[in-house]
Order: C-alpha cells, then sequence, then structure tokens
C-alpha cells in the first residue's frame, strides 16, 4: 500500500510532553463499531467494556537504554561523541544498537562510556543497526547500563525537552516488571489502580503478557510502499495459563480487549486461523496494514500515533483508514494530546 495513505498533520502543539495527572484522567476517543464517535475518560473505560471482557497488558519494563559515548580521537583533538540507543540483546556481552551520528563508526572501532567500560564495533547492520561486543558482561553488563543510562524518551519529546527525575516513573506502566523494552507500551501508562478496581467490580478482566519493545518503534516508515518496509523483530511471550484464560474467556463470550499495539500483535502473532490463542515465546514481526484479518482481538485501547507509522497502520487496519483519519482529524480539532504522552483511543471491530 502508498504509505502516503497514512499521512496527516499534526500541530507541533497537539504533542504532549507530560502525561495526565492522574493517569486515568487522560481523555479518551471511543469509536464505537457504527464509527459513532464518543468522548470519554479513560477512567470512563469499565463503562464501554462488559462483564465477561478481558483486558490484556503488556508487563514490559523499560530499561534505562540511551547510553553516551566517546570515540577514540582520529588525529588532533577529542574523539567523536556518540549516542547509543540499545535495541536487542545478542548475548550476554552483545547488543544491535543505533547510533547516532552512525556514519562516524566503522567495524573495529572502540566506544568508551564514562572511562569505567568499552565496546567494540563488531559489525554494522542492515537497517541501520550496529552490533556492539562490550568488554563487560552479563550482570555487571547490566549494573552498568543502570547506572549510566538515561531513560529512551522518544525523539518527539526528547528534542524539545530534557529528561528528568519524573520520566523515570512516568515513563513505566503500573505492570511493568519484566526488563527489556526501550520504549514504554505507552497505552499502559493510562492505568491506575483505581481503574484496575473498577474493571474488576463490573466483571472485567485483566491478564498479562510480555513483549519487548525495541528501539525499531521509534524509526519512521522511509519506503513509499509497505510492502518495502522490513519490521524489526520484537521477543514476546504469553504463557500456557494466559492464554488458556484468554481462550476461556472468549469461549463464554467476552470480548478481548487489547491494551496497546504491542498486547495486539502479541496475540495475533499467538493466535490460530480459528482464533484461538496459544502459549507463545519467541520474535515477532508482525507488520499489520489494512486488509490483515483479525483472529483474536476484539477491541482496542491505543494512543494517537505519528502520521505514516507502523502504528497508525496497524489502527487503520483495525477501524479502517477513512474511520481513522475522520478520527484523527477530531482529536486534532477537539485538542487531544498526542503520542507516547497524550491521550488514547478505544476502537471497537467495525461491524461492516
Amino acid at each position: 500500500m502508498d504509505v502516503s495513505l497514512f499521512d496527516f498533520d499534526l500541530p507541533a502543539e497537539r504533542i504532549a510532553l507530560r502525561p495526565a495527572e492522574p493517569r486515568d484522567s487522560a481523555r479518551m476517543m471511543v469509536v464505537r463499531e457504527d464509527g459513532d464517535v464518543a468522548h470519554a475518560r479513560i477512567r470512563d473505560l469499565p463503562k464501554f467494556l462488559r462483564a465477561g471482557d478481558l483486558v490484556v497488558v503488556n508487563d514490559s519494563k523499560v530499561v534505562r537504554a540511551r547510553l553516551r559515548a566517546r570515540r577514540p580521537a582520529r588525529g588532533a583533538g577529542d574523539g567523536a561523541a556518540i549516542e547509543i540507543l540499545l535495541h536487542k540483546r545478542l548475548a550476554p556481552d552483545r547488543f544491535l544498537v543505533f547510533a547516532r551520528p552512525a556514519r562516524r563508526l566503522a567495524s573495529g572501532d572502540t566506544l568508551n562510556f564514562h572511562g569505567t567500560f568499552v565496546a567494540r564495533v563488531a559489525a554494522p547492520r542492515d537497517g541501520g543497526e550496529i552490533e556492539l561486543a562490550f568488554d563487560i558482561a552479563g550482570a555487571e553488563l547490566d549494573q552498568a547500563i543502570s547506572r549510566y543510562g538515561e531513560m529512551p524518551l522518544p525523539p518527539y519529546i526528547a528534542n524539545r525537552r530534557a529528561g528528568d527525575a519524573r520520566d523515570m516513573t512516568d515513563y513505566q506502566t503500573m505492570f511493568a516488571s519484566h526488563e527489556g523494552s526501550v520504549a514504554a507500551p505507552t497505552a499502559g501508562l493510562h492505568f491506575t489502580p483505581a481503574l484496575l478496581a473498577g474493571l474488576d467490580a463490573a466483571g472485567i478482566g485483566c491478564e498479562r503478557l510480555t513483549l519487548h519493545v525495541g528501539a525499531g518503534t521509534f524509526l519512521p516508515v522511509t519506503a513509499n510502499d509497505t510492502a518495502c518496509h522490513r519490521m524489526h523483530g520484537e521477543w514476546a511471550r504469553l504463557s500456557a495459563e494466559s492464554a488458556a484464560r484468554i481462550r476461556a474467556a472468549r469461549q463464554a463470550g467476552g470480548r478481548i480487549v487489547a491494551v496497546g499495539t504491542t498486547s495486539l500483535r502479541t496475540l495475533e502473532t499467538s493466535a490460530s486461523d480459528d482464533g484461538a490463542v496459544r502459549e507463545f515465546e519467541g520474535e515477532t514481526d508482525l507488520f499489520i496494514t489494512p486488509g490483515y484479518r483479525f483472529k483474536a482481538v476484539d477491541v482496542l485501547l491505543t494512543n494517537f500515533h505519528l502520521p505514516r507509522s507502523t502504528l497508525f497502520m496497524l489502527a487503520c487496519a483495525f477501524s479502517g483508514i477513512e474511520s481513522m483519519k475522520r478520527a484523527y482529524a477530531l482529536a486534532i480539532e477537539e485538542v487531544y494530546r498526542f503520542y507516547s504522552y497524550g491521550d488514547a483511543c478505544l476502537l471497537f471491530r467495525p461491524t461492516a
């Protein structure tokens, strides 16, 4: 499909730089099955669901994946300053990373991190990735990353303000328990204990899965056709016990409500053609665009996404391109807040 179909203009002032306080006070645009739109708050979520529905959240935890290093000088003067964004662990001492500026790195270069540990550029890869081999490994490397790393705020926030201590908590969901993400599963940022209690009181259950969000989520779609875009693989896990409870809820007539595109992609990856969700552990590079036949998810809670992004394409696949373009135009007009710290939309699968 032509990527330009997923473009739209967004005023910069619509980009949220801080989350709503409290989190469940964020606005929620509801796009019903027939395309009608309602305006609500995240705390109203139980009112739009029904007893027996099952909410599925991602419990991945964001790691301090942004690191700063220096490459030794080539000639007079200091070496180049390099910013590293960890992407995927390959071994106890190796990561795939994105580097900025990547053009200043070549195979064999050594990067010095705060005069404490170093890494060697093992190999550049396609898609802008670079493989780094560190001189420390395992728990020692994890501790160094935790000490010297920074919270990897998305570029549309980091380019407008510096990260601070608030982001260390603001950019984690209340479910965060398994370290591995370099970006937050942002729909989950809206949840609070009060919202969970409200769901429980309404007879709506909650299940967890894990998908470690990779740095590829920050990358724009540069191809002109979606068929030419490469999705980076991300590690995901859905336990046998959770899969069984999801199947039971569906068989009893409940709807499966994915909290975020990461939960949806994990559920759809784990589902067979008949819609039955099974235990899954491994990588998924599922790229969902209009025309995809959804098997496992009935309702999607998701934030407002970037134009031309794989996330907006997924939302369009779920609710229809024209429906989503109308919803986004209305969101801009009604001053909804966009992106990671912004508001959300609750999408129901169209009836026609």
